[in-house]
């Protein structure tokens, strides 16, 4: 459930939980939130012509700190390309109650109510909002704030320090919550608050800040500001196994040249990634033209993974959705290129090990759980945001489908379908991207120029030059195994397997297409619409086989001809007859197929491809090649979260998700 807001008489809102009010009244709130945390923290001075600023809050609440930074960023034009904004918040309000509050303030409505077309889902762990059309980067750690921030990696440029009072909530002001906070500032962050606490003056001292008093913002007669300048030198435990592997300094702020090996979803992906932070991009493929491989695919569905303990696989695959369907509702035409329609989960449908995923994002229903499990703990206790992601299907929704009540079924609203292709385009669609085709790419060799620094030279298998570059991202699905690397093949890349993926689309007479049509999935996964990216027609897609191993293309006349009859078995168990093609019309379909890239133990690889002590060996100044690969049968889910997370890592930003996810995708998992 979410928070619970009383109004008080003269319109401030009021906690019940904490016996407190969230802020004075209207006047007083917003003068606080300009001069006490932004102006308390030197900005926006203090981030003119930076590449980025990240700040840090502690206690959302109502968003007004936030929505006063985003409205003085917007209002700059010195501001950094990027604003990252990290805030802690265990009890969400409404978005109802957010839009409440920001009524009051005309000027920052417009951003509030952009704000609140986010606000939704927000379960215990980290949601990354992305606005501004990505360009200012919210991330709520819904969470207790102390143990939020220790599962965060996180350099913040600016704090502040917000929330009730010390005495309603000591825990959010205590010293080891303090300790977490100063664990993610660097020398020179400047902190904030509106309170002069004597502990809380000591705390932070103790921290490690330098703490002053400073006149106050009424009704306020002194605030606090610090600086974190330690007398030791602040040690962290390292989060990567390979090292931080951040850029060299002349890259740390874009400018430089980047090579991106693929033209897939997650190449593309990987190249808008770069290219709003300063880079420019070529995107180089061994095909004439992008989205040639398996996202060439007619259509797939986006949906997130459930399970009843919240799994690792589920949580990542939601911070994935979440970051889909933003993307697509700013790059993407509703109707035509996707469609958040829904998507129906048949569940103990006795899926077979390795038939577990089918192409786009195939279905939720996994082998390792069991065909009885019952839904995930937390819906009892977060009812609504939990049902913004998933819920037992109503009795309505499975007789649209043909099903009889009580089918065991999930309903997932925020599912639907996606022409994959339509995405790359829309990806690679910027200035500073260049797409170049029938280059494959087959060895990396460091290049010392003596005109400037080391760069990494692409040849193809006779030596030949495509590119020279300074960061190189593999993204080459099966075929990123296959290039070398100084002369060496590595472990990451080894790592890598071959799955092969055959479906079923057919189109519709004109005038027959479905009026309802959300996909479904299960044992395979079926689109019953979509528009054909080359006609426009009304079409529907059935698949996958899933073939571990091979990469035979185009497959046999006998492997197409078991892939087809297995789809039309699959489809035979999703839905009954009336509601699909009958079998002389699927008998018609025409087929299609493709390799996809898994890793062995199924999540995507993120990350450097050589260990720090690797780098020692070439020449100073050269970054380690990067991957991200190996998306399997979830890329429409993963390929645009995994991109994010390369980039944020690249640049020491803050991460998109929690700690373990991060470190459960990295490629350093593998490089030995």
């Amino acid at each position: 459930m979410t928070e619970t807001v009383q109004w008080m008489a003269d319109g401030t809102p009021y906690s019940p939980r904490f016996g407190d009010r969230y802020h004075s009244e209207a006047a007083h709130a917003l003068a606080q939130a300009e001069q006490v945390f932004l102006a308390g923290c030197g900005l926006p001075q203090a981030w003119a012509g930076q590449p980025q600023w990240r700040i840090l809050e502690t206690g959302f609440g109502f968003g007004l700190n936030f929505l006063v930074t985003w409205h003085a960023w917007q209002q700059d034009p010195a501001r950094p390309a990027l604003l990252h904004f990290v805030s802690t918040e265990a009890f969400p309000i409404t978005a109802m109650d957010l839009l409440a509050q920001a009524r009051k303030f005309p000027h920052l409505l417009p951003l509030a109510e952009e704000l609140a077309a986010q606000w939704w889902g927000l379960l215990p762990g980290v949601h990354r909002l992305r606005l501004a059309g990505g360009q200012v980067l919210l991330s709520l750690l819904v969470g207790d704030s102390q143990t939020m921030l220790r599962q965060h990696e996180l350099v913040a440029d600016s704090i502040y320090l917000d929330g009730f009072s010390p005495a309603r909530n000591p825990d959010m002001w205590s010293l080891h919550t303090l300790k977490a906070v100063a664990r993610c500032a660097r020398r020179g962050t400047r902190l904030a608050t509106w309170t002069i606490a004597a502990q809380l003056r000591r705390d932070l001292a103790q921290c490690g800040f330098e703490v002053r008093k400073v006149p106050g913002v009424p009704p306020k007669r002194d605030n606090l500001q610090a600086s974190f300048a330690p007398h030791w030198e602040p040690r962290k435990a390292p989060l990567w196994p390979m090292g931080a592997q951040a850029l060299p300094a002349r890259l740390a702020g874009g400018g430089g040249h980047a090579a991106i090996i693929g033209a897939g979803i997650a190449g593309a992906a990987c190249a808008r990634q770069l290219a709003l932070r300063g880079w420019q991009v070529t995107v180089l493929d061994a095909a004439s033209h992008p989205a040639a491989g398996a996202s060439a695919l007619p259509a797939g569905i986006f949906a997130p993974h459930t399970s009843s303990d919240d799994s690792l696989l589920s949580r990542i695959t939601r911070a994935g959705q979440r970051c889909s369907l933003q993307c697509l509702q700013q790059l993407l035409q509703a109707g035509v290129d996707w469609e958040m329609t829904g998507v129906l989960e048949r569940r103990q449908l006795g899926t077979p090990p390795d038939e577990t995923a089918a192409h786009g994002d195939g279905p939720a229903v996994s082998a390792r759980r069991s065909a009885h499990e019952r839904p995930p703990a937390w819906r009892d206790t977060l009812a609504a945001p939990a049902a913004d992601w998933s819920d037992e299907a109503s009795a309505a929704c499975l007789e649209a489908l043909g099903l009889p009540a009580g089918t065991p079924a999930l309903w997932h609203p925020r599912g639907g379908w996606l022409r994959p292709a339509a995405l790359v385009q829309a990806l690679l669609d910027h200035p500073a991207i260049r797409f170049v085709g029938n280059a494959r790419v087959q060895a990396l060799d460091a290049l010392e120029t003596a005109e400037g620094p080391p760069q990494w030279s692409l040849r193809d298998g006779q030596g030949q030059p495509w590119a020279q570059a300074d960061l190189v991202v593999l993204s080459a699905g099966p075929q990123s195994a296959s290039i070398r690397i100084h002369g060496q093949h590595l472990a990451a890349a080894q790592a890598l397997q071959t799955i092969r993926g055959q479906v079923s689309w057919g189109s519709y007479p004109a005038g027959q297409a479905p009026a309802v049509h959300p996909p479904v999935n299960g044992h395979g996964s079926w689109v019953p619409y979509f528009r054909h990216g080359q006609t426009g027609e009304a079409a529907w897609v059935m698949g996958s086989s899933f073939e571990r191993g091979k990469a035979t293309l185009p497959p046999s006349a006998e492997d197409a001809a078991a892939a087809h009859a297995g789809n039309w078995a699959k489809l035979q168990t999703l839905l009954p007859a009336g509601h699909r093609p009958d079998a002389q019309a699927f008998a018609q379909a025409r087929h299609w197929a493709q390799l996809r890239c898994a890793s062995a133990d199924r999540l995507p690889l993120v990350g450097p491809l050589l260990p720090a002590q690797a780098l020692q060996a070439l020449p100073e100044g050269l970054a380690s090649p990067w991957v991200a690969t190996a998306m399997g049968s979830r890329g429409l889910t993963w390929a645009l979260l995994c991109a994010e997370l390369l980039a944020a890592r690249l640049h020491t930003e803050p991460l998109p998700v929690a700690n373990p996810l991060a470190l459960a995708l990295a490629s350093d998992r593998y490089c030995k």
